[in-house]
């Protein structure tokens, strides 16, 4: 597994933190016994030995000392492994440092940003070092966007190798979530908002679904910013929060595909509330629902683990195909989406590209678009998801 001379395989950057520090369990338990060369970073080194103790994770994995506001200890950070897992956000205040120096040193790079404006960013900054480089940046390697990127790319896959062509319009359900969301989710969705209200121009990125797609405009887009009936699910659907990133990733990784899409591809991401009234009303209850706009959740804080191990999700990806059979693909994941499985979905991603070293060429990337069956593969044998072809 250790394919490099560099002293780690892999270093978790954020791992005193909430999420990173599940991702240093993960890691932990998951490959203790491999030969997998990690360590751990972040600003205290004290805090950084407490969790390591606290989480049971061997002397063995060493201890980092990383602030991005200080270039020289990224650098030497970047240059001693080969992949770099940050959960150090909101990306758009401490993210730019980390992914300019992988760009330019050629160190692979995941993270969990939802944050579109930053993104944007990133790909007009860095995409030029990245290929030069050979780095491999894989943003939003979370609940946002793999279960979605991941549920569609399976669904369209499926329908070329069946009928040669893709399905233009697909729909985007999540029909079950039980967990909460991150108060790093939340941290991220305010300085968004913060940065918009500076700067109008973010707001033009952040309503356009092909604000990741470099200068490629598809069609006009089903909005989904109201309850609606589906007649081919028989049900209702209402907005989904995070739906305003993952249809730009989704939209990306069709761009980044040579629209394998097609590039009349559309489509949309709620979430299903039932049949009849009750559905009706479930439907409209969640849309004017702003408890996660008001919520006081802070970074670093979230659900014990007990709720992490109860929570779970279930999303369905719909469309008809070229001869008008509908198909169903669909994803499950056996954690809560913002903690327990994001951090499994992070680790694993960093693995594909560790042990996959020819999966992708250097360049800023969506899971889908660089890892694609591979990366379904590690999540399935790894990380308790499940891909599933439900219909056609």
């Amino acid at each position: 597994m250790s394919l490099s001379e560099k002293p780690f395989d892999i270093v978790v950057f954020g791992a005193s933190g909430y999420t990173g520090r599940l991702v240093a369990e993960y890691l932990a338990a998951e490959y203790a016994g491999s030969d997998l060369k990690w360590a751990m970073a972040g600003r205290s080194l004290d805090k950084l030995a407490a969790v390591r103790a606290e989480m049971g994770i061997s002397d063995a994995v060493e201890l980092l000392a990383v602030d991005v506001d200080n270039p020289d200890s990224v650098t030497q950070m970047v240059e001693a492994c080969r992949v770099v897992i940050t959960t150090v956000g909101p990306y758009q205040l401490y993210g730019d440092e980390l992914v300019k120096q992988c760009a330019e040193r050629g160190t692979d790079y995941v993270d969990l940003t939802g944050e579109p404006s930053w993104m944007h960013e990133t790909i007009a900054q860095y995409s030029s070092a990245a290929k030069a480089s050979g780095a491999r940046i894989v943003h939003s390697c979370g609940f946002d966007s793999i279960p979605f990127d991941l549920g569609v790319y399976r669904l369209q896959q499926h329908a070329i190798a069946k009928t040669g062509q893709p399905i233009a319009t697909v729909k985007g359900r999540v029909r079950a979530m039980n967990g909460t969301f991150s108060g790093g989710t939340i941290a991220s969705m305010r300085a968004t908002m913060a940065s918009a209200k500076a700067n109008p121009a973010i707001i033009q990125v952040l309503t356009n679904p092909f604000a990741l797609t470099e200068g490629f405009t598809g069609p006009e887009q089903p909005a989904g910013m109201a309850p609606q009936y589906d007649d081919e699910l028989q049900s209702w659907s209402a907005p989904f929060i995070m739906a305003p990133i993952n249809t730009k990733n989704i939209h990306r990784s069709n761009f980044l595909l040579g629209h394998q899409y097609g590039e009349d591809f559309r489509y949309d991401e709620m979430l299903l509330t039932g049949d009849g009234d009750q559905g009706k009303a479930a439907a409209d209850y969640v849309a004017k629902d702003d408890s996660v706009a008001k919520s006081d959740l802070q970074p670093g804080e979230g659900p014990t683990k007990e709720e992490r191990e109860n929570g779970n999700y279930d999303a369905i990806f719909a469309g008809e195909s070229s001869d008008g059979e509908l198909m169903i693909s669909s994803v499950q994941g056996d954690r809560d989406p913002g903690y327990g499985s994001t951090s499994k979905m992070l680790a694993e991603a960093a693995m594909c590209l560790l042990v996959n070293p020819d999966l992708a060429s250097g360049g800023l990337w969506t899971p889908a678009a660089a890892m694609g069956d591979a990366l379904m593969a590690r999540l399935q044998d790894h990380a308790g998801l499940t891909f599933q072809i439900e219909k056609g």
